[in-house]
């Protein structure tokens, strides 16, 4: 298995650093081969620019068509080339990070914001009477796992159902669904450690024999089931979920998740 780790988290003896460290020993212990994207450790540029894109950049800038160009013909930045060619090599993708205003790091937004480009991330496939590109399900990183492994700062009841920072798959559902499932990714059941700002140090050998554990049986996890895009659950062009789909009970994001 070939696995990215994309690290967002500025201190390295962090308890995130920790977690991408026994990642990468746990994973190449195992026999599989691993790359790491520490961003911060790369200077990563975080916001999007006409120098992304070169002789390609429009005036007025256009970030969406002018990515797409600078794409097809191969001119972005030399990073965002890399992170892409690291994506369309990996089999599955964990993304470290704290969830910081409940939301991952800027960095690593801006990650998402410049690797993600037009004509890669999104804006492939047909779109016709009946499909609307490939997207949700399909598209360019199909057939790869990706895995969120997030840290909080509050305790679990926090983020609980009744919690009053709102149940946590529904904080991650823009990411998971949104971003990664978007262009085709099979998102897992994100890792979360919570309560991290206040964790005694002897609870971290709990916390690392559960990351181990998540680790080795990434393969064989099962996946969020999302629904797909183009596969019958959705009116199209209004990509409306059809009537009678809805799970007794359920609203919201999860409508879009279907039973099991």
């Amino acid at each position: 298995m070939k696995t990215l780790i994309v690290h967002a988290h500025p201190e390295p003896t962090s308890l995130n650093g920790s977690l991408t460290s026994l990642a990468v020993s746990t994973l190449e212990g195992a026999g599989h081969e691993v790359r790491v994207s520490d961003l911060h450790a790369m200077n990563w540029k975080a916001v999007v620019g006409a120098e992304d894109y070169g002789p390609h950049a429009s005036t007025p800038l256009d970030v969406v068509r002018d990515s797409g160009r600078a794409f097809d013909a191969g001119t972005l930045t030399a990073d965002v080339l890399a992170e892409q060619e690291k994506l369309l090599w990996a089999d599955t993708v964990i993304f470290q990070f704290p969830l910081w205003w409940y939301a991952m790091p800027a960095i690593l937004k801006g990650w998402f914001d410049r690797v993600f480009t037009y004509r890669f991330a999104y804006g492939v496939g047909e779109h016709n009477a009946t499909q609307y590109g490939e997207r949700f399900g399909e598209g360019t990183l199909a057939g790869r796992r990706a895995l969120l492994s997030v840290t909080t700062g509050g305790p679990e009841a926090h983020y609980a159902a009744r919690g009053i920072n709102g149940p946590i798959d529904d904080l991650l559902f823009p990411i998971q669904h949104g971003i990664l499932y978007y262009p085709g990714l099979e998102v897992l059941p994100p890792f979360v450690v919570f309560g991290a700002d206040r964790m005694p140090r002897e609870d971290y050998p709990d916390v690392a024999k559960a990351w181990e554990q998540r680790l080795r049986t990434l393969a064989t996890t099962e996946p969020i089931p999302f629904r797909r895009q183009n596969f019958g659950d959705y009116e199209i062009p209004s990509l409306a979920l059809k009537e009678g789909l809805e799970p007794l009970g359920r609203s919201g994001f999860g409508l879009h998740v279907r039973s099991a």
